[in-house]
């Protein structure tokens, strides 16, 4: 069983829901509070053991591959100013720790993992979605890694949502059950929801065996008209183990506008360094 030691970030969308703010800069650099939603997800991605980032961009995404690069002048002025450059060592990706590669067309989740074929090879890979935002302690992908460990195969992040939500996301089908851990007997991608297997919902963090990319190469156009993951890895169960972990944190849906701030809300409470601050603020403020 490999260990997990690359992931791939497909961050090459539009992010239409958030302009005129993502006009010239990616949804994936709003921060939170004073990260960027992508470093938080290459941190959560280190904390899991991972060595390499693959980034599946687009045009007008430089500011992800800046973010990640050495910045001399700023580190040079900093140094002179006798400002510590402590903050900026997560940002810091050498050479060998990160691949960048472009989705040059708009054709879905399934067509960016697609991309990074090359770069991922032989090995079992994982999946982020910046703007799936996991909050927990450990993070969710170290918890993936963990099942991972024990059961092998394909694993899914998913969470408990209302039935009446589940319409707006991939669901699973579940079989046994053991703790956190559900086998995956089926997966659907938006059902309706009266058709669908259950209220466990795909959370936007994958490991996933590289036989997915073959399947992606053949894979048809799904829902959206776009070539969705989801029913790649449908068609992958039964021939591999494939089973979800619930995710023991919290989750923001950044890809939402009231997300992103209940999201830049809750983080900043639990900073030290504001969270009474901001605490006093919103209790004046709900008043």
């Amino acid at each position: 069983m490999k260990p997990i030691r690359k992931a791939v970030f497909p961050v090459a969308g539009l992010g239409t829901r958030f302009l005129p703010a993502t006009k010239a800069i990616p949804k994936e650099m709003l921060p939170i509070v004073d990260r960027p939603l992508i470093q938080y997800a290459v941190d959560e991605a280190r904390e899991a053991g991972i060595e390499q980032m693959i980034f599946v961009t687009g045009r007008g995404k430089s500011a992800i591959e800046d973010h990640f690069d050495i910045a001399f002048e700023l580190e040079k002025t900093m140094s002179e100013r006798g400002k510590s450059l402590e903050v900026l060592e997560p940002t810091r990706l050498g050479p060998g720790n990160c691949a960048y590669v472009r989705q040059q067309e708009p054709l879905g989740l399934g067509h960016a993992i697609w991309c990074a074929r090359d770069i991922v090879g032989d090995e079992p890979f994982a999946i982020f979605l910046p703007d799936e935002f996991m909050v927990g302690s450990p993070g969710c992908m170290k918890q993936m890694v963990e099942a991972y460990n024990r059961l092998g195969g394909n694993l899914i992040s998913v969470l408990e949502v209302p039935r009446e939500a589940v319409s707006s996301y991939g669901v699973i089908a579940p079989g046994r059950r053991d703790g956190p851990v559900t086998e995956v007997t089926g997966l659907v991608e938006k059902p309706r929801v009266e058709d669908a297997p259950s209220n466990l919902i795909i959370s936007g963090r994958y490991i996933l065996q590289p036989e997915v990319m073959q399947t992606l190469k053949n894979q048809e156009k799904g829902a959206g008209g776009e070539i969705q993951l989801t029913d790649a890895m449908a068609r992958m169960i039964g021939t591999q183990p494939f089973h979800a972990v619930t995710f023991d944190g919290k989750r923001y849906d950044c890809g939402s506008k009231a997300g992103y701030v209940q999201a830049t809300l809750a983080i900043a409470l639990e900073r030290e360094d504001m969270g009474a601050e901001i605490r006093a603020f919103a209790l004046d403020l709900l008043k």
